[in-house]
């Protein structure tokens, strides 16, 4: 059953004494500074992704664990310095939280997920101090596929966006077609330029047929992995080498592989990337 909100406060309030004591007694806490924790902190976000693809209960509690301590971190910092510390934090997030829901805590209506999104970018123009215009909330170091999926629901939330979900199809076919071209003409950089639309119109009707595409492609690694793994532990329980075989003896083992999937039988030498 779910602690109390007593149980939940007194836990945080316990994590944050540990916290003080790491930062002032331990070499190593005390050395740290924001953008040392940036890397790390990246790292975190990634694992508790991965956690998270993994449906892995126990994973994800400690991975929200670690990305919690980056959090707290970078308060303590900032308190230090008389910025700001976890209060203001808490604070500014439950600010945000009131001013962007108002059909929660106002007369506002909205009755569909879909236009608490839509209000949602208009309310971010508005508040003071938020973003300026429409993409500028999208943070430059996000990876590509979840930036152009990001620019394009943002696009999406002030209406520019396709009339019928149906009509991507006639852009994605067109946008392949100017790649085959410029690959024929083996023009190396239009052929990049041309390839990046390609994946743009795709992550485009991705997400009108609402398929996040960082997750679909993520799925795809993991099954390509998992496959992969089995034909490379076959091949060496032969006592083979993959750079000796041949494809069609490649091909018989992924096959395997796909046959074992389809049955939901664990793949021999299967490995999840951490």
């Amino acid at each position: 059953m779910p602690h109390s909100r007593k149980e939940q406060m007194e836990a945080f309030g316990h994590f944050l004494d540990i916290l003080d004591e790491l930062r002032e007694k331990c070499p190593w806490d005390r050395k740290q500074t924001n953008e040392s924790l940036r890397p790390n902190t990246i790292e975190e976000t990634y694992e508790l992704c991965d956690a998270i693809m993994r449906n892995d209960k126990n994973d994800i509690c400690k991975e929200l664990g670690d990305v919690l301590l980056h959090v707290a971190f970078y308060a303590k910092i900032g308190s230090e310095t008389d910025d700001f510390d976890m209060k203001d934090v808490c604070d500014r997030l439950c600010e945000k939280l009131i001013f962007r829901h108002p059909h929660v805590f106002g007369d506002a209506k909205a009755e569909t997920a879909g236009q608490v999104s839509e209000n949602w970018e208009q309310l971010k123009l508005k508040e003071k101090g938020g973003n300026q215009t429409v993409l500028s909330g999208v943070p430059t170091s996000l990876p590509s596929l979840i930036k152009a999926y990001r620019i394009q629901d943002k696009a999406r939330n002030v209406g520019f966006d396709w009339e019928e979900r149906e009509q991507v199809w006639d852009k994605v076919k067109e946008e392949i077609q100017e790649f085959q071209i410029e690959v024929a003409h083996l023009d190396k950089d239009k052929a990049e330029a041309e390839f990046g639309d390609v994946m743009f119109s795709l992550i485009n009707a991705a997400r009108l047929y609402k398929i996040n595409p960082d997750n679909a492609l993520e799925r795809t690694n993991q099954k390509f992995i998992n496959r992969f793994n089995y034909l490379e532990s076959h091949t060496i329980k032969e006592g083979k080498s993959l750079h000796d075989m041949k494809l069609e003896e490649m091909d018989k083992l992924w096959n395997e592989a796909k046959a074992l999937e389809g049955k939901n039988k664990p793949l021999v030498g299967r490995q999840v990337v951490s």
